[in-house]
């Protein structure tokens, strides 16, 4: 995507958007400080990446290891924090650790394994969170949330990958209403997981909401967001 491609209307949804979430925040009782924006930049090229850097942001999400790398590479001028939001295959762990700032999407013990050999390969920490399968959709990835447990005690053991959280991909549903219930199972999930005793500091993070619900998810608790189409508009 060309610079000359790129509509100018961007720093201005940017804008609102940023005052959405703290509105939503405050309304939860929260500073908007304590949710962060990351914009999923996936299908659009660095130029859109710039063009959102210039006003201030430096979290991006990408679905895919190959385009993320690449748009890494084009904008390695930028102090950027790149995030892997999408699906993981176990035979591209290798590529993870260094060059994301974070995963998203772990959904088995054996790909959190596969991490931490490689995260130990290249000498860093690698925060990640547990995608966690609620609906138990047949297009989605995701843990069962009765195996939850035993991955979270078992991480403790991997070096080199640090769970800080929960992520959902929640069933699609027009009204962001019909979406808040599994955004509130998550939040009482973690809650639950909470008081039987998980340290706190693997469920610090929850990962919920996109462009058409992620104010519904930060009055659940969401403390990330993670929306595209509303920032960069309709997918190429």
């Amino acid at each position: 995507m060309s610079t000359d491609a790129l509509d100018s209307g961007l720093p201005g949804r940017l804008a609102a958007i940023r005052a959405r979430i703290a509105s939503a925040a405050i309304r939860s009782g929260r500073s908007p400080e304590a949710v962060r924006l990351i914009a999923v930049s996936k299908t659009f090229g660095a130029d859109a990446v710039r063009a959102a850097y210039a006003e201030g942001q430096l979290d991006f999400g990408e679905n895919r290891v190959q385009e993320a790398l690449a748009k890494q590479a084009e904008t390695a001028d930028l102090p950027l924090r790149w995030h892997l939001i999408g699906p993981l295959q176990s035979n591209k762990a290798n590529k993870v650790p260094g060059a994301f700032a974070g995963l998203q999407s772990v959904h088995s013990l054996d790909l959190l394994a596969r991490l931490s050999k490689a995260a130990r390969s290249a000498g860093v920490d690698l925060p990640v969170l547990i995608q966690v399968d609620l609906a138990h959709e047949a297009t989605k990835s995701g843990l069962d949330e009765a195996e939850l447990r035993h991955v979270l005690v078992s991480a403790r053991a991997l070096p080199g990958v640090r769970v800080e959280g929960l992520m959902l991909l929640p069933p699609y549903a027009e009204d962001p209403e019909h979406v808040r219930p599994w955004f509130r199972r998550l939040r009482a999930l973690r809650d639950t997981l909470l008081a039987e005793g998980v340290p706190p500091a693997q469920l610090r993070e929850l990962s919920m909401g996109m462009s058409h619900d992620f104010e519904v998810a930060i009055e659940e608790g969401a403390t990330i967001v993670r929306v595209g189409s509303a920032l960069f508009g309709t997918r190429l």
